[in-house]
């Protein structure tokens, strides 16, 4: 099933959509680099190859609409206005960090962006959106979450029993699998005797289900318009899934260590399919923008990230004391 209408976007937010793209591939290839030469602690899960996904539902919100992430959460916040110093010092743990540097890569959350937070369980943040849909009716709003989640999540016991409950209440939720086909490396069609369309669930519970090109950031656009506008009207919640793929193994690092599972030859045909260079040449080509305005944006998104960088990097740990605080007892 695809989204019949098309709505037609003006050249200042298609250059918003593609500087919100620039910034997710460049913080997370700067991040990429900063974590392999072990200045940072924990784990990272990059969202190299999937920028599409979220920069296009993320567009189609209001100021007043909520997200859920996941583990590979970064491009999330970062579509949704987040602030890249403030991310970069929380993955280097400190104190001027989202989190204070407590929660790293996999629980960085913005309130005050509607951004309820990334989720180190798979399928964690389902029901928080769902709960955050049913929090929005009733206050009798018509706000409206947007929750994205893997392939692997649509397995989950939390996937089909929020699903089920948000269609029987009808609530204002927009359901994004991102479907890079691997649950860390276990392939989607070795989980799923659907694999081939993940969006055909979504006739269990009787809601529009839609399977697009994830890594077309007008599709997805255009098909999270048509579930955003549905959504806030109380027509209940759709399923998109957004084929894709990941240009990194499943956490930093686990290429070198096990890459047996994705080939050569896959590899290659995911980055040809890379969403960034098929914007630009859509831009370049069919919208009549330079590429000397493009260049500009692309420079001038560096500069952002390497001042990040350097944010992070003198800002102060978290003192010993503040380890208690913000608990609750």
């Amino acid at each position: 099933m695809t989204a019949s209408t098309t709505y037609k976007l003006d050249k200042e937010k298609m250059l918003q959509m593609y500087r919100t793209m620039v910034i997710i591939r460049t913080f997370e290839s700067k991040e990429a680099s900063i974590y392999r030469q072990g200045l940072q602690p924990g784990f990272v899960h990059l969202y190299l190859g999937e920028e599409a996904i979220a920069t296009g539902v993320c567009a189609a919100l209001r100021q007043d609409d909520f997200i859920t992430s996941t583990h590979r959460g970064h491009g999330h916040l970062i579509a949704r206005g987040g602030d890249v110093k403030k991310m970069m010092a929380e993955l280097f743990g400190k104190a001027t960090g989202y989190c204070r540097g407590k929660g790293g890569s996999l629980h960085i959350a913005d309130f005050e962006l509607g951004m309820l937070g990334a989720n180190g369980i798979v399928g964690g943040g389902i029901p928080i959106a769902t709960g955050a849909g049913l929090s929005a009716k009733k206050r009798h709003t018509d706000q409206v979450t947007a929750c994205f989640f893997g392939d692997g999540a649509t397995n989950q016991g939390t996937f089909h029993e929020a699903i089920n409950m948000a269609s029987t209440w009808k609530l204002p939720v927009v359901y994004v699998c991102e479907n890079n086909g691997y649950g860390v490396t276990t392939s989607i069609y070795k989980a799923s005797n659907v694999a081939d369309d993940l969006s055909v669930r979504a006739k269990a519970y009787g809601i529009p289900g839609f399977k697009i090109d994830g890594n077309d950031v007008l599709e997805v656009y255009n098909t999270a318009l048509t579930a955003v506008d549905r959504a806030r009207k109380g027509e209940g919640p759709t399923l998109m899934v957004c084929t894709t793929c990941r240009h990194s193994g499943h956490y930093e690092g686990e290429m070198e260590s096990a890459p047996a599972y994705r080939s050569t030859k896959e590899m290659e045909e995911c980055k040809k399919r890379d969403p960034i260079p098929r914007f630009r040449n859509y831009l370049t080509e069919t919208e009549g923008i330079s590429a000397k305005v493009l260049a500009e944006i692309d420079d001038e998104v560096k500069e952002l990230i390497e001042q990040a960088v350097l944010f992070a990097q003198d800002s102060p740990s978290p003192r010993p004391e503040s380890a208690t605080e913000g608990l609750f007892a």
